[in-house]
């Protein structure tokens, strides 16, 4: 510790990326392989319930700062930015590099410029990692063609997810091509080497070219999540497993997002279920409910154009009737959509 207090700075690195491209599982990856490095992290989830700031606060402990409901890159300035980096740069931390987790629907290049901007002394920008999910990447980037200029910032690029894609090397070969000399990185589940966050910091010739008309725009009405809308729900009701298949087999277009845990109560009750739904693909992750913890199902959904209140009355509806018992065959339908017990949620 004498050496961070004598002047060594903590890079802080900012992890972006659009909805469901595996952020939250690339972090949990790195935090439980960092050898020995330690590792400070911003969470900044979209949506009332903290979903992804639950997901690596077991990971992290003290060293997690959670900002739920609201996208950081909106915030006018970095002082509030400040505190939560000087909470978690001070030398009894012991912490070795901070990332800050995007929102699925912040701008980066608003971020980059927040810590650009801190007059904190002990910290220093760490560079921009942007992750992709290799099987949405085209879709996205139709639908939202400022993912071209968030990689055009990017120092190292996460091609997540290319297992779910027949031709990875088209992908990457098109990601590379709009990418400003960025590292190109492919991954599955978010498994990437350490040293590939360790080692992105960006050179000074990088972070000069990052001018103030790149760093800073006051039209957040342009920005990703302005055009989305945000469903946090909370059920002490157990959920019936068959209602909420068929919720989300018959899930709106616009819903693009979806993350959280269930409680199927009788149905299994020993698990909770960690949800994790990109488009159409959905996958359930049965997990031992933590010693302790009120057994809630705790649900996001993001999407556009949708009708938050009518897809809430949806979710009341899946409550279960209250049976003592479940029956032999109720959970099949979630069984459909459950992995091997390796496979990260947020993958």
């Amino acid at each position: 510790m004498s050496e961070r207090s004598s002047g060594r700075q903590i890079p802080v690195v900012v992890l972006a990326g659009f909805l469901g491209s595996g952020k939250t599982t690339l972090l949990n990856h790195l935090l439980h392989r960092s050898g020995g490095s330690r590792i400070g992290a911003v969470v900044n989830d979209f949506g009332a319930i903290e979903i992804d700031a639950m997901a690596v606060a077991g990971a992290l402990g003290d060293s997690t700062v959670s900002l739920g409901n609201g996208c950081l890159c909106c915030a006018v300035d970095s002082s509030e930015l400040d505190v939560y980096l000087e909470r978690l740069a001070r030398p009894s931390a012991g912490i070795d590099v901070i990332v800050i987790e995007a929102s699925g629907l912040a701008e980066p290049q608003e971020l980059v410029r927040m810590v650009l901007a801190s007059e904190h002394p002990g910290i220093v920008y760490g560079g921009l990692v942007e992750v992709l999910d290799a099987a949405e990447f085209e879709d996205t980037r139709a639908r939202h063609p400022e993912i071209d200029r968030h990689l055009g910032l990017a120092d190292l690029v996460v091609v997540n997810k290319v297992d779910r894609v027949t031709d990875a090397a088209r992908v990457l070969t098109l990601v590379r091509s709009l990418v400003d000399r960025a590292a190109v990185v492919p991954a599955t589940h978010g498994r990437i080497d350490p040293e590939f966050l360790f080692d992105c910091r960006p050179g000074e010739e990088r972070v000069g070219q990052l001018s103030f008309d790149e760093l800073h725009h006051d039209d957040h009405a342009g920005h990703l999540h302005a055009a989305y809308d945000s469903l946090s729900f909370v059920s002490e009701r157990p959920l019936d497993p068959r209602r909420l298949i068929r919720f989300l087999d018959s899930r709106p277009e616009g819903l693009y997002r979806i993350k959280g845990y269930v409680d199927f109560g009788p149905y299994d009750v020993g698990n909770r279920y960690a949800v994790h739904a990109v488009g159409r693909f959905l996958r359930f992750y049965p997990e031992a409910w933590p010693a302790g913890e009120e057994r809630l199902t705790q649900l996001v959904l993001i999407g556009s154009g949708i009708d938050a209140t009518a897809l809430g009355k949806e979710l009341e509806a899946c409550g279960s009737d209250g049976a003592p018992h479940a029956d032999d065959h109720g959970m099949w339908g979630v069984l459909r959509y459950v992995q091997g017990a390796a496979e990260d949620p947020a993958a």
